[in-house]
């Protein structure tokens, strides 16, 4: 008898086949299995953290053809928190159309130009020394990120175009960072880090549905 599409779905993406069979046939609620599933959670919710989170605030400002409320300053931060091209190019575009929808075109093709070529020499000559410390203060960069956006946000008594299916996203993959600096790395700071980005994705989101110009727009009328 062929398996059921929900036990099939769960076994190729959730828990091995034993896992299945004690919690759904013999409902037994094993705790190694229950671990496994909850780190298989927690990893997409990091994925989507890492190669999703940008792409509805690029699409958001291309939509609008507008980069209102985008604070530059998180924007480039933001920047030095990302490891993957494909997360890399989409936060350097969302840079370039701050500045471009800021009436500064020119200045966002030269700063794409150097940035590329950035990247280049550092891929390709940077001692590891540099890359290391560049990694291990990126988190600290993603923290500084959300602390400017926040800040943006509150003096413009709005959040303007900022995502707000971006900024759950990152509340997510917050929340992922701490389960697994919890569980494998053991490391206090780490955990600390990750819930302080956490809080502040807490902040921005709060702000995302209070201050919006839709939420402002509801409140007037």
């Amino acid at each position: 008898m062929a398996a059921s599409p929900f036990k099939h779905f769960l076994v190729t993406f959730l828990m091995p086949e034993k896992c299945y069979e004690r919690f759904f046939v013999n409902f037994h609620m094993n705790v190694a299995c229950l671990k496994f599933v909850m780190n298989r959670v927690v990893g997409f919710w990091i994925l989507l953290d890492t190669f999703l989170a940008q792409l509805p605030q690029l699409l958001k400002i291309l939509w609008r053809r507008s980069a209102d409320g985008l604070s530059l300053t998180s924007a480039l931060l933001q920047l030095a928190w990302v490891e993957r091209l494909i997360t890399l190019t989409q936060t350097a575009t969302i840079v370039f159309l701050i500045l471009h929808y800021r009436g500064k075109t020119l200045t966002g093709i030269l700063f794409l130009l150097a940035f590329g070529g950035s990247i280049f020499l550092l891929a390709s000559y940077a001692a590891a020394a540099v890359v290391s410390a560049m990694q291990a203060s990126s988190l600290a960069a993603l923290i500084a990120s959300k602390v400017f956006q926040a800040g943006t946000n509150y003096s413009n008594g709005s959040t303007g175009q900022l995502s707000t299916l971006s900024v759950l996203l990152s509340w997510a993959g917050s929340l992922g960072f701490i389960f697994v600096s919890l569980q494998e790395t053991g490391n206090w700071l780490a955990t600390l880090s990750h819930t302080l980005s956490a809080c502040l994705s807490c902040v921005l989101l709060a702000q995302v549905l209070c201050c919006s110009p839709a939420a402002a727009k509801k409140k007037s009328d």
